[in-house]
């Protein structure tokens, strides 16, 4: 496919979301995506194997049955999370306001923006994030992230401006994001980063759902530097139409020795508190590739 028609491709579909009845945007977005995981048999058996992880004990034996179920939900669930993340754009802040809550650790946000040394949320591919954000731009807090850089660069500058016209301010990730969060977070400000693949592949080896993996330093090595106020959060789709966050208490970011083992041991606390918010909703986390190969 060339540039140009991918471009098109992204625009077109996007469109088509963001304009159809909802639930019916749902419907047909969550149906295709089971079609395509269905035929895709690399696809299924790679979040087949992530959703083992999560499911099982290291060492316990899972039913194929309830895998099987929990990957089918799991397409399902992407396809709902881009349905619903094109809807955003067409829906009005107070429609957003209305449908999403903080279930749990809402206080926790008042409080870091209360202490004013910038707030680091830390975020699986859960659900929909990019609600979680927009209502976050409703409190006053509106979140920068990061995002993967796309090809061509224009269909980037069209991802960017969707995100930023929900409320979510956007920096490629690249050389320059790490000056621009540092500068968000002394400045008060907010960043939201994902954190549950590491797509540079210069992590911190952890414990992760009884394996060793990577995982990103950003968020550990950002509070380290900052003082930043780091809580670790997901967003997750439902009840209904509607969608809802818990946010875990702040994590100790104090110094305790070298910088090197200090980022080791927060992100390790992160991967921890990851685990338990994926627990909460495995079918809603939407990590499609071998996130479990050997480090």
């Amino acid at each position: 496919m060339t540039p140009p028609a991918r471009v098109a491709l992204f625009k077109g579909v996007g469109t088509l979301m963001e304009k159809l009845p909802e639930r019916v945007d749902v419907a047909v977005a969550s149906t295709a995506a089971a079609v395509v995981g269905r035929r895709q048999r690399a696809l299924r058996g790679r979040l087949a194997e992530n959703l083992r992880h999560v499911l099982a004990a290291p060492g316990e034996e899972l039913d194929a049955r309830v895998l099987e179920e929990f990957v089918e939900r799991g397409f399902r669930s992407y396809g709902q999370y881009w349905a619903e993340g094109a809807k955003l754009p067409g829906l009005a802040p107070t429609a957003v306001y209305r449908r999403f809550v903080i279930a749990e650790g809402l206080e926790h946000l008042h409080a870091a923006k209360a202490r004013g040394k910038g707030l680091i949320v830390a975020l699986p591919h859960i659900g929909s994030w990019e609600w979680g954000g927009s209502y976050l731009d409703s409190l006053g807090l509106t979140m920068t992230a990061v995002a993967e850089e796309l090809e061509p660069p224009e269909l980037f500058a069209w991802f960017k401006a969707k995100r930023e016209s929900i409320g979510i301010l956007v920096e490629p990730l690249n050389e320059h994001a790490g000056s621009v969060l540092l500068a968000t977070l002394r400045a008060g400000g907010v960043v939201g980063l994902l954190c549950d693949r590491d797509i540079q592949k210069n992590g911190i080896e952890v414990d992760f759902f009884g394996e060793r993996v990577t995982m990103p330093a950003g968020p550990a090595t950002l509070a380290l530097r900052t003082g930043a106020t780091l809580v670790t959060a997901a967003c997750f789709s439902g009840p209904g139409r509607d969608h809802h966050a818990v946010v875990n208490a702040p994590l100790d970011v104090e110094r305790q020795g070298s910088l090197r083992s200090d980022v080791t041991r927060v992100t390790q606390e992160v991967t921890r508190e990851l685990e338990g918010l994926i627990r909460r909703a495995p079918e809603q986390w939407h990590v499609l590739e071998d996130r479990f190969q050997a480090t």
